[in-house]
């Protein structure tokens, strides 16, 4: 009897898993009719959690169900705060209690995360990581905020890639990321964080000190600052999502690339290329991980690392590149990728555990080609190692076919969490619309035939590769004004002047565009920064200077958005740009 008993039991114990799983998924909440939108694989289905509670940048799921979104920035005098609480209390999967809470003030638009750890809910601004002590029961904490973290670096709200997304190991430490201050540490005091035309990139690069790195805290601490931790990492320019994967014990993190290939380097760089490298990436970053900017970038086509153009590149050749860690995968260019997520969960099928998702929010700076990203991908994973091609996993965000402008794109993927069910959480910035992604098939049978859909959609303009020729929207049009606007402007404005949304304001309708003329000509010559309210919304998108252009240069870009996107306003020459010039301190 007991070697029967013996052989029964793991029996039993399959018997039992599986009736929990049954279990948990009768219990989830009934999906939308049209998965709110989204395109999923087969026997997957998604619901709306809430429609729209402002730019929502990450997301975090407590144990109890209960969410908690980061804002891209607060509007204390609206009477919005920074942070959101959502709680479901009928059990419908719907928010029925949403609060808006945050005793601090952000500066810029690059506020990023909410990390729930070890009970406290940390919160992630461009100048400071807070946290507050959760207690149960509470959707808004009551607890006093604490500082975690300060960056005292005086220049932080100017610089470019300021986000401080949060991860968390088993051995007691907190990772952060200081992104470079420039695109490719082109000299930024005299040209910029963009730079110039054919500008060369400081050798060794300054920005490496303290910035373009992870690094590494001692967890549980408050107080600290740069100087208390320990660089873990190097020549990363821009990280917005990072997580700790637990089943190898290692740091994950995606990577935002270089930018601008065609505009400073015309002469080594096609807007082709320009539009698909360099590779976005997913890096596993041990200690000591170098990943090579600004000397290198990743080629996804090559499948290498290549010298970066301001360092001696064209493209082709590797020299020191040859010394920097390649990436975990190297997906499309420009795709800006915002978090990652290795997915632990039960409910989801066997091939989904800890594979990783990664949320695209989508390109600013494609053109002449269509823009692209906009979907969350999936990335299998066995033993802490990828083991295929990225997959479309959601799809259905941009409400369009042909994504022209940033601000065509209805959504914009941004926030991945997983709940306590398994259930999959995703947030966007346009609206402030979340999603939950349940799957109640049979994981057992899950295959191929269920993929099969998803990958046909990478035929889409938005995800696929371009062709040089066909896909070029800018075929025939030899309009100095639009040449030069869609050069130099589009990849913030967009092409149809709207703006993306986010940072960057429209220019269709604006006063600033169709006003002052010396204004005008002012801040394109000269930038500006800090923010700007255009139409009764804020920005702070950094806008650079464009000195390096000639009079008649910039007064045909201002002529050309003074009578297009709307706007019926007079022409500007080059004289007026020249007197507006003879004024500018060199």
């Amino acid at each position: 009897m007991k070697k029967h008993c013996h052989l029964r039991l793991p029996v039993l114990g399959m018997i039992l898993i599986s009736l929990i799983h049954c279990k948990e998924r009768a219990n989830l909440p009934t999906s939308d009719p049209d998965n709110g939108g989204l395109i999923l694989p087969g026997d997957f289905e998604a619901l709306v959690v809430v429609d729209s509670i402002g730019r929502t940048r990450h997301i975090a799921v407590n144990d109890n169900g209960d969410i908690y979104a980061k804002m891209s920035f607060n509007h204390a005098a609206q009477g919005a705060l920074g942070t959101v609480g959502l709680r479901d209390l009928d059990h419908d999967g719907k928010a029925d209690s949403v609060v808006y809470f945050g005793d601090y003030v952000d500066e810029g638009g690059s506020a990023v995360g909410v990390t729930i750890h070890d009970g406290y809910l940390y919160t992630s601004l461009v100048r400071k990581v807070l946290r507050n002590k959760l207690k149960p029961g509470e959707l808004v904490p009551t607890s006093e905020t604490e500082v975690v973290l300060t960056d005292l670096d005086e220049n932080v709200v100017r610089n470019w890639h300021t986000t401080k997304p949060l991860a968390f190991d088993n051995k007691g430490y907190m990772y952060v990321p200081f992104g470079s201050p420039s695109d490719a540490c082109q000299d930024i005091t005299a040209y910029g964080p963009v730079g110039i035309p054919g500008g060369q990139g400081l050798d060794p690069c300054p920005e490496l000190e303290e910035h373009a790195g992870i690094w590494r805290f001692e967890a549980g601490k408050t107080g600290l600052t740069q100087k208390d931790g320990y660089k873990y990492a190097t020549g990363i320019r821009s990280v917005v999502g990072m997580t700790w994967n637990p089943q190898d014990e290692s740091l994950y993190a995606v990577g935002n690339g270089i930018d601008n290939f065609n505009t400073i380097f015309p002469d080594l760089y096609t807007p082709w290329q320009a539009a698909v490298l360099p590779a976005e990436t997913l890096m596993k970053v041990t200690e000591g991980t170098n990943y090579g900017w600004p000397y290198a970038y990743y080629d996804q086509l090559q499948q290498k690392n290549v010298l970066q153009p301001g360092y001696g590149g064209d493209g082709k050749i590797v020299g020191r590149a040859g010394e920097f860690a390649d990436p975990v995968v190297g997906f499309p260019g420009h795709w800006a990728p915002m978090e990652v997520l290795f997915y632990r969960g039960e409910q989801f099928p066997e091939r989904y555990k800890n594979g990783a998702f990664v949320a695209f929010h989508g390109s600013t700076d494609r053109s002449p080609y269509p823009q692209a990203g906009y979907i969350v991908c999936f990335v299998p994973f066995e033993n802490g190692k990828a083991t295929g091609e990225w997959e479309v996993f959601a799809d259905g965000f941009t409400g369009v076919d042909t994504v022209v402008n940033t601000s065509d794109a209805v959504y914009r993927p941004m926030g991945l969490a997983t709940g306590p069910d398994g259930s999959l959480y995703i947030s966007e910035s346009n609206q402030g619309k979340i999603w939950r992604v349940m799957y109640k098939g049979d994981r057992e049978a899950f295959g191929e035939d269920q993929l099969a859909s998803m990958e046909a959609r990478k035929s889409r303009s938005y995800i696929k590769t371009p062709d040089p020729e066909l896909d070029n929207m800018q075929r025939g049009d030899q309009l100095k004004g639009r040449i030069l606007y869609n050069t130099y402007c589009a990849s913030c404005h967009q092409r149809n002047g709207k703006g993306d949304n986010n940072l960057f304001p429209p220019l269709a309708a604006s006063e600033y565009v169709t006003g002052d003329k010396g204004r005008l000509i002012d801040i394109v010559l000269n930038g500006r920064d800090g923010i700007i309210e255009v139409n009764g919304k804020s920005y702070n998108g950094l806008m650079p200077h464009n000195r390096h252009l000639d009079d008649h240069s910039i007064a045909s870009i201002l002529t050309f958005i003074r009578t297009h996107f709307g706007n019926d306003a007079t022409t500007v020459d080059g004289p007026e740009v020249a007197a507006i010039r003879a004024f500018t301190p060199n």
